[in-house]
């Protein structure tokens, strides 16, 4: 599929992996619909690349989500591609010194990795489902959904986590089959270690810890080359229902 002239749908896009997929689609020649949180947007609207429109929504809100898509027109191409990128990592164990893991976390990743890919998953295809097809073969468009290593490698402390990226990769088949009849492809991105502002958070020592431990290329990976990944699924239009681990061949250990 050709990326020049559409118009693509990028959430979790004021910052790391989809400030980054944002780029590089504009680049590539996509109109860009950011969205994020309001505050996110706030602070990072000003460094958006010109091309994308970042957009102050809840992932998990149909209304939010729905607005969005609806300021798609004008000079705007088709909706033809969306990256769910939007997500969270907490970490807590089962059972820890201070008790038992709380509720409430769990059901939050749950709700912002899981539903809010589903949201936005399901009003964005109803939307490429009304463009026309741009082959012989009826192709509107593609939904990539960013899961985790942690879906197969689930470290302690993950368990919330772990849990909500297991239910993206779960999804990716069954939303390729019920989407095919309308054109639409469907694969999700696992990432190992990626270099991102929510990694830096955990110190320079922790970063130097983690790149350590990646067998090859001996760093962590950058969110340009999650990008690039995004250009390269979409490029192959047989490439249909697939978790695909952009991980430098590592595998977690269990902390």
């Amino acid at each position: 599929m050709e990326i020049s002239g559409i118009t693509a749908l990028v959430t979790g896009a004021a910052s790391g992996l989809g400030a980054a997929t944002s780029a590089a689609l504009v680049a590539a020649g996509a109109t860009v619909i950011g969205l994020d949180l309001p505050s996110q947007v706030e602070a990072h609207g000003a460094s958006a690349p010109e091309g994308v429109r970042l957009v102050g929504a809840d992932v998990t809100s149909e209304e939010d989500v729905s607005a969005a898509l609806a300021t798609i027109g004008g000079s705007d191409g088709p909706l033809r591609l969306v990256v769910n990128c939007a997500g969270i990592a907490p970490a807590k164990r089962i059972l820890g010194s201070k008790g038992t893991h709380d509720l409430a976390t769990f059901q939050k990743a749950i709700n912002i990795n899981l539903v809010g890919t589903f949201n936005v998953l399901r009003l964005a295809a109803e939307v490429i489902a009304k463009t026309e097809p741009v082959d012989e073969f009826g192709q509107r468009g593609i939904i990539i959904n960013t899961a985790s290593v942690a879906a197969f490698d689930g470290q302690v402390g993950q368990i919330a986590y772990s849990a909500s990226k297991g239910g993206v990769v779960g999804m990716t088949l069954p939303a390729a089959r019920d989407l095919a009849r309308s054109g639409i492809r469907v694969n999700t991105i696992a990432p190992g270690i990626v270099d991102t502002p929510m990694l830096a958070g955990l110190g320079e020592e922790v970063n130097k810890s983690l790149a350590e431990s990646v067998p090859f290329p001996h760093r962590l990976a950058r969110p340009d080359e999650y990008a690039q990944l995004v250009l390269m699924i979409a490029a192959h239009d047989y490439l249909n229902a697939e978790t695909i681990r952009m991980d430098g061949a590592i595998r977690m250990a269990p902390q």
